[in-house]
């Protein structure tokens, strides 16, 4: 699945950006570069978890026929 496979990527990518900032020095530049590139990665995880969230469904109950009654997830956004 392309999308769960670019989420992976984004989210790895992500963590990376976040060591580099914390351990290695970095011009002010480069800083603002890697920045920049983690909001941006940040920004599309949200996007794809959004509509992971979206599609998913929770199993709530049985109705009287025996059939899996199901609803939207619901967030606290």
């Amino acid at each position: 699945m392309k999308a769960v496979e670019d989420f992976e990527n984004n989210l790895k990518r992500l963590e990376e950006i976040v060591n580099t900032l914390e351990k290695e020095e970095q011009s002010l530049e480069n800083t603002v570069k890697l920045f920049q590139e983690g909001m941006n990665l940040s920004k599309e995880c949200r996007k794809a978890l959004k509509e992971v969230e979206e599609s998913v469904k929770v199993v709530m109950d049985e109705d009287s026929n025996g059939n899996i009654v199901t609803s939207d997830l619901k967030t606290n956004e």
